[in-house]
């Protein structure tokens, strides 16, 4: 149970981490912000546990 539980927060982490990189690229390269994408969507998913 605990190993879920860092798993989980770590999955948020990296969502949180990844939403921030994107807003950046959107503000510095628009055109090369989708390169976030795949991360950001993958930690959501996995962070609200969706799979």
């Amino acid at each position: 149970m605990m190993a879920q539980k860092n798993t989980k927060a770590l999955d948020w982490g990296i969502f949180l981490v990844s939403t921030a990189l994107c807003i950046y690229m959107l503000a510095i390269s628009s055109p090369w912000f989708w390169v976030t994408l795949p991360f950001l969507l993958t930690f959501l998913v996995r962070a609200l546990d969706a799979m």
